[in-house]
């Protein structure tokens, strides 16, 4: 799709500014979506390009979903996107929701419709609508409340979601009360769309929030977790986080991250965790690389690592004597709480793994600064973080928040030291990818024993001795091998 930018968005007191504005925008429309607009019109319905495609036209952002509304009802739309597409699928009829492909064009169609929640369903009710206008008043918010009619080309904004553009400013449509009634995972949403467009949010959002946050209950994990991976993806995830944990959404859905206010870490540096968290999370953000580096942001196990990676303090909280404060195994405790939330919120089991084995880690790396570590202690560091090497480099630097610049320029020069390390190591040995000298098949051979446990602990023996010493080559390792397996009887 082309990506024409307009201007930035006039003010409302300029109509004719705004004619054309919306008519530059409008350029950025797609050759499909033209054509499929006439397909509806000559079935006598009507169609328009709704929400987030036409908030990111007019914003000169890139679209890249093509979501419409449409007054057929989903037997028709199927009928018609078989006749306008190559392929037609059902990604949600029972919901009103029509897909199809023309060409490299995938577009969703929708009836008009109104959704609304029981009190303790977690499924929403769906009921078909019968105007444009009718089915905007049930968006989110006004920005996400506007439309354009493929038939006339005809710009749509009864709630003022242009101004509200404008002002970089999120209201919803209606009573925010009603909206979020209607459907919870607004709330969730309101924080969302702070991260991804960097806009403030309504007096009466933010009061809306915090009064109805309880109603999240009701909505399923996976809707939640969306949502939450949405908001960690976008550019700008510490406004979203820090409007949940202000409305008290956060306690509800991720009640480990308010659960660090106020604490005191072990270097009493940093009183608030929390504020500590959130700048670990940035500091992460900033270390991600290109696409074709290391670590290609948005990183999403990175980013839930910053954040969750002190979330065993609370619970290890301890006061020493002489009013000192400490939280022993911290990293422990937080992976296995990492794991739990995680899992509640339905991630994959690939996410959740690697989330926690990045916070069990992620103070690993302060030994190194006090004492030099051998070379094992080095294959050890490695091959344990193993495929998450670069994510825990990357966590392990920004988790130094201190103002202190002479510890600061300490940490890092220790950083770069112990970096520098790991690669001459890697030149050396394929640090990556250790194994012992010998395999399964040789240790047998050498010993004279069939498949059996005690191959396992003769595999590690010969690990073990890899890793304190390196490549050994395979008469040494096979002469080391006799000698150990003469003392196990």
């Amino acid at each position: 799709m082309p990506n024409v930018k307009p201007p930035l968005v006039p003010t409302v007191q300029d109509p004719a500014a705004l004619r054309d504005y919306i008519g530059h925008a409008l350029k950025a429309l797609p050759k499909p979506a033209l054509t499929l607009g006439q397909a509806f019109a000559q079935a006598g319905q009507e169609l328009a390009l709704v929400g987030g495609p036409v908030r990111d036209l007019l914003l000169g952002r890139p679209v890249n979903d093509l979501d419409f509304a449409t007054s057929a009802r989903p037997d028709a739309t199927q009928a018609i996107l078989a006749a306008w597409g190559n392929k037609v699928w059902d990604v949600g009829k029972a919901f009103g929701t029509v897909a199809a492909r023309r060409g490299n064009a995938i577009v969703e169609v929708t009836t008009y419709r109104t959704e609304t929640y029981e009190p303790t369903s977690r499924k929403p009710v769906v009921e078909y609508g019968d105007s444009l206008a009718g089915d905007l008043s049930r968006r989110d918010f006004t920005v996400n409340a506007m439309a354009v009619r493929l038939d006339s080309l005809e710009f749509v904004d009864p709630f003022g979601g242009l101004a509200d553009l404008a002002l970089k400013v999120l209201r919803t449509p209606v009573a925010a009360s009603q909206s979020f009634d209607d459907d919870p995972l607004r709330i969730m949403r309101a924080a969302r769309f702070a991260a991804q467009l960097g806009f403030e949010v309504s007096e009466e959002v933010i009061s809306a929030m915090g009064a109805m946050a309880d109603r999240l209950e009701i909505v399923s994990a996976e809707r939640i977790r969306a949502e939450l991976v949405k908001l960690l993806l976008a550019g700008q995830p510490r406004s979203g986080l820090e409007l949940m944990v202000f409305t008290g959404v956060a306690d509800v859905v991720l009640p480990e991250l308010p659960a660090l206010r106020l604490e005191i870490d072990e270097h009493h540096r940093h009183k608030d965790v929390y504020e500590h968290s959130l700048t670990v999370l940035d500091q992460a953000i900033a270390l991600e690389t290109g696409p074709d580096g290391p670590v290609p942001g948005p990183d999403l196990v990175l980013r839930l690592a910053a954040l969750l990676h002190d979330i065993g303090k609370p619970a290890t909280r301890r006061f020493e004597a002489g009013g000192g404060v400490s939280f022993h195994h911290h990293e422990v405790v937080g992976a296995k709480l990492a794991a739990k939330r995680l899992k509640a919120l339905r991630f994959d089991n690939a996410t959740i793994k690697d989330v926690a084995k990045l916070i069990e880690l992620h103070l690993r790396f302060h030994g190194y600064g006090d004492a030099e570590w051998t070379d094992s202690a080095v294959r050890r560091y490695v091959t344990d973080a193993g495929p998450l090497l670069e994510r825990l480099h990357r966590l392990t630097r920004s988790d130094c928040t201190t103002r202190n610049r002479q510890k600061a320029e300490r940490l890092a020069f220790a950083y770069d030291d112990l970096e520098q390390r790991v690669a001459a190591l890697k030149e050396q040995e394929e640090l990556a990818a250790i194994r012992p000298d010998l395999n399964g098949d040789q240790i047998m051979a050498i010993l004279g024993i069939p498949p059996s446990k005690a191959v396992g602990q003769a595999y590690k023996f010969l690990l073990d001795l890899r890793m304190a010493e390196g490549p050994l080559g395979e008469a040494e390792a096979t002469r080391r091998l006799q000698a150990w397996w003469a003392t196990q009887g």
